[in-house]
C-alpha cells in the first residue's frame, strides 16, 4: 500500500525519532553549544538542557509493544497475572503454573493507524506442559510497516518497499517448588527498515541479533480471610541480548532491555465471580542519556551523568545510578501499569487499567479496557486504548484482537 507524501514525512519522523533519538539529543547539545556565547546565555541554555526531556532510545521498541488483548486491556500489566497462552511475552515463568495442556493464541493489532494506514502487529503464542512441573513456549511477534516510497537525491522513485520487523521466542519453564517457578528464554531478532537503501553515503542492511529473558513466579492462596483469595508476585528481566546496527557506519543501539515488577491480588468470591487487581512497574535496563558541555572550552564532553557507550550488561548495571539529576531522574524512568479482570462463570470478562510515563521519558498516558469470552476451548478477547495525555495522540483509538485456543 502506498503512503501518501505528508504521511510518509510523518512516518518517516517517527522512525527517526525511535530509533535516532539519542543521537539526535547529542548532536543537538553540540549545535547548541557551537552558538557565539554573545548571542545566547549559556546559563540558561545548560539549565535549560539539565530540565528538558531524556527519552531513552532503543532499537526495535516494538518488543516492549504489549502484542496480546488481555494484557492491553489491563494498562499492559502482565508479570504476575494469572498464567495464560501469552504468558511468554510478559513473564514466562507463568507456563509452569498453567492448567491446561496446550494452547495457541493470534492477536491482531492494527498499529498507529491516526498517523499512517498501514501499520500492523501480528503476535502468535503457543505453550505445551510437558508434565505438571514444566512447560515450554513459543511466540513469534511480526510488525508490518506497511508500504514506503523511497526516493534518490534527485528525486527519482526507487520503488516501493515494506520494512518489517520479527522476533521469534523459545522459552522453558519450571516449577522449583508448589508456589514458585523460573523460566528462561531465548529470542532471535531481524528487523529490516530500509531494505538495503542507502542512508547517504552510509549502506545499510537488516539487522540481526539475539536476546533472552529471565522469569520468576511466586503464587500462593491466602488462608487468614473469609473470602478466597490469592496473591502472586512476578519478575522478569527481558530483551537482554547483542545490540542492533542497521550499518557498518552507523553506532549500534541497545536492545529496550527492562525490568518488570509486578504483583496480583484475587478474590474468588463464588463459583461465578472472580476478580483480581494488578500492579507493575516497569524500567529500561538501557543507558540515560548524558548532559554534554556547552562551553566552549570542554565542547561536547559529558558535564552530567555517564558515557552510555558501553557493554550490555554494563549498560543494564549503570542504568540504576547514571540519570544526570540522580534519584529523582532514577524515579522517573518507572512506568507504572495498574489494571483489573472480572470473570463471571468462566465465560464473561470485563477488563481495564492505566498506563503510566513521565512526561520527561515519553509522556505515554492512557486508559484501556475490553473484555472477552469463552466458549468450549476458544476465546476472543478485544482491548481499546484511549490516550489521556493528548487528543491527538498517535496511539488514539488503537483496537487488539485475540482469539485464542486452548486444550487438555
Amino acid at each position: 500500500m502506498e503512503i501518501t507524501q505528508g504521511r510518509k514525512t510523518s512516518y518517516l519522523l517517527l522512525i527517526a525519532l525511535l530509533f535516532l533519538g539519542a543521537k539526535t539529543t547529542e548532536a543537538q547539545n553540540s549545535t547548541k553549544g557551537s552558538i557565539d556565547n554573545d548571542n545566547i546565555n549559556q546559563t540558561i541554555l545548560r539549565k535549560n538542557i539539565e530540565e528538558g526531556a531524556r527519552v531513552i532510545s532503543t532499537g526495535v521498541p516494538v518488543l516492549l509493544i504489549s502484542p496480546d488483548s488481555r494484557a492491553g486491556a489491563m494498562g499492559d500489566v502482565g508479570a504476575a497475572t494469572t498464567p495464560d497462552i501469552n504468558s511468554i511475552h510478559w513473564n514466562a515463568a507463568k507456563l509452569a503454573f498453567i492448567e491446561k495442556k496446550s494452547g495457541i493464541s493470534f492477536t491482531y493489532t492494527p498499529w498507529l493507524r491516526d498517523l499512517v494506514g498501514d501499520i500492523d502487529l501480528s503476535y502468535l503464542s503457543g505453550f505445551y506442559k510437558i508434565n505438571d512441573r514444566s512447560a515450554v513456549g513459543a511466540s513469534l511477534t511480526y510488525f508490518s510497516l506497511g508500504g514506503i516510497d523511497f526516493y534518490d537525491v534527485n528525486g527519482e522513485s526507487k520503488g516501493n518497499f515494506k520494512p518489517n520487523e520479527l522476533a521469534f521466542d523459545m522459552a522453558y519453564a519450571m516449577k522449583l517448588s508448589e508456589k514458585f517457578s523460573a523460566s528462561v528464554t531465548g529470542r532471535y531478532i531481524r528487523s529490516d527498515l530500509t531494505q538495503g537503501q542507502n542512508s547517504g553515503t552510509a549502506t545499510t542492511h537488516a539487522a540481526n541479533a539475539f536476546g533472552a529473558d529471565l522469569g520468576l513466579y511466586f503464587q500462593d492462596d491466602i488462608k487468614s480471610t473469609e473470602l478466597n483469595s490469592s496473591y502472586a508476585i512476578g519478575l522478569q528481566i527481558a530483551n537482554l541480548g547483542s545490540k542492533i546496527s542497521y550499518s557498518d557506519a552507523i553506532e549500534k543501539e541497545f536492545q529496550p532491555a527492562n525490568l518488570r515488577l509486578g504483583g496480583r491480588y484475587t478474590m474468588d468470591f463464588n463459583q461465578f465471580n472472580i476478580l483480581s487487581f494488578m500492579l507493575d512497574f516497569n524500567k529500561l535496563l538501557v543507558p540515560t542519556p548524558p548532559i554534554y558541555s556547552t562551553d566552549s572550552s570542554t565542547l561536547g564532553q559529558i558535564a552530567a551523568g555517564y558515557d552510555p557507550n558501553v557493554g550490555v550488561l554494563q549498560g543494564a548495571i549503570q542504568s540504576f545510578y547514571d540519570a544526570p539529576n540522580g534519584f529523582t531522574e532514577e524515579m522517573q524512568e518507572i512506568n507504572i501499569s495498574v489494571g483489573a479482570e472480572w470473570i463471571y462463570n468462566k465465560f464473561f470478562v470485563l477488563r481495564g487499567g492505566y498506563f503510566y510515563e513521565n512526561e520527561k521519558k515519553g509522556g505515554r498516558k492512557y486508559i484501556t479496557f475490553g473484555g472477552g469470552f469463552k466458549y468450549n476451548v476458544m476465546q476472543l478477547d478485544i482491548a481499546y486504548l484511549i490516550p489521556t495525555a493528548s487528543n491527538n495522540h498517535p496511539l488514539k483509538n488503537t483496537l487488539r484482537i485475540s482469539l485464542s485456543f486452548d486444550f487438555q
